[in-house]
This record gives structure tokens, C-alpha cells and sequence, in this order.
């Protein structure tokens, strides 16, 4: 199956990247932040786990794993998934990738949506802003008064709900941000 293929290179790819300068200022963020905090990721590789962090949430799923399209199950795999694995749980031959398709619901929407709900401020990093649900978020956040921060290469289709946005460079713009961030925390008593 074509599906499977794809993913399977996808995961193989995997081995050859390593994260970014700004994965590892969101886990160092992750680490000396006290308060609430989740990063909610759009990207299904593990480059944020491997950077440390840890307050973490998958929408679209993860590459290296894989679901039972049959009991739901799902399990930790590397490596080739052919067609008609069988599921370590319940026997069906029906293992795919853990990757939510067009059309499916993302992963964890009530969690993402009580986290917006509860947001002082909210930060999009690196997308497009066209594909939803996670294009709406801004506007979810903002309508529960949370502070938006847009952190882009370019302007987004959602820029204008933003409070603020910055372009450039993720590499660049993250640790800065996280930088003055974590500085005025230490500073405020």
C-alpha cells in the first residue's frame, strides 16, 4: 500500500535529522518554566521529544507509531509497516500509521481546547495558518483573552488576529523570545 510506503520512508528519514536551535529553546522553555505550559505540535516526528521536551501533545499524530484501525490500540514501531501487520493487542491485521489522514479529527481536541481556554498567552511557531482546526486556534485563545504571539518566516494566513507578529527565522526568533521570556520571569518577584 502506497500509504504505508510513504510513512515507512518517512520514518526511516527520521535517523538522518536531528532538532533544531529552536526545538531545543522550547524544551529549555519546557524545563525552567514553572507554570502551566504545552506545546502542541502539528509535525508527527520526534524531534521535540529528542530536544527534551516533555509537556508535549502530537495533533496529527506521531511517525513512530502505529495505530489499530480495528481495537484502537496503539504502539510504539520502528521500522517497515506493512500491510496487514497484525495488532499486538487484539490480533486484526489492520496496523496503519499513527498519522491522522484528511478528513480524520485530530488528536486530543478537548485537551488542546481547555489549554487555549486557560492560555495568558498564546504562540504560533512556524505554520501556514490555513489548515484547521489549528488555523483557529489564535482566535479560540484571543476570544478566552489570552496575549497572541505569531513567530514566522512570513506572514500567515491568520497574521492579522495576532496581537503581534515577528518574522524570521525559527532558529532566530525562538530563543530570543524564549530568552526575554524566561529573563523577565527571573526579574518579576
Amino acid at each position: 500500500m502506497l500509504v504505508h510506503r510513504f510513512y515507512d520512508a518517512r520514518r526511516a528519514a527520521l535517523a538522518t535529522v536531528e532538532p533544531n536551535i529552536a526545538h531545543h529553546a522550547l524544551a529549555r522553555l519546557d524545563a525552567a518554566w514553572p507554570g502551566d505550559l504545552l506545546v502542541v505540535t502539528q509535525n508527527v516526528d520526534d524531534l521535540h521529544e529528542r530536544a527534551g521536551s516533555r509537556r508535549l501533545l502530537h495533533m496529527h499524530g506521531e511517525l513512530r507509531s502505529a495505530l489499530c484501525a480495528a481495537c484502537g490500540h496503539r504502539t510504539p514501531h520502528d521500522g517497515d509497516l506493512p500491510p496487514a501487520t497484525p495488532c499486538p493487542a487484539c490480533g486484526a491485521r489492520t496496523l496503519r500509521p499513527d498519522i491522522v489522514f484528511f478528513g480524520e479529527m485530530p488528536y486530543q481536541m478537548a485537551r488542546i481546547e481547555a489549554a487555549l481556554a486557560a492560555a495568558d498567552l498564546f504562540v504560533s511557531i512556524g505554520t501556514s495558518g490555513a489548515v484547521y482546526p489549528a488555523a483557529g486556534f489564535v482566535q479560540l485563545a484571543a476570544h478566552y483573552g489570552a496575549t497572541t504571539l505569531e513567530l514566522n518566516l512570513e506572514h500567515s494566513a491568520g497574521s492579522g488576529l495576532f496581537d503581534e507578529t515577528r518574522l524570521g527565522l525559527a532558529s532566530t526568533l525562538v530563543p530570543e523570545w524564549i530568552n526575554t521570556l524566561l529573563s523577565s520571569r527571573q526579574t518579576t518577584p
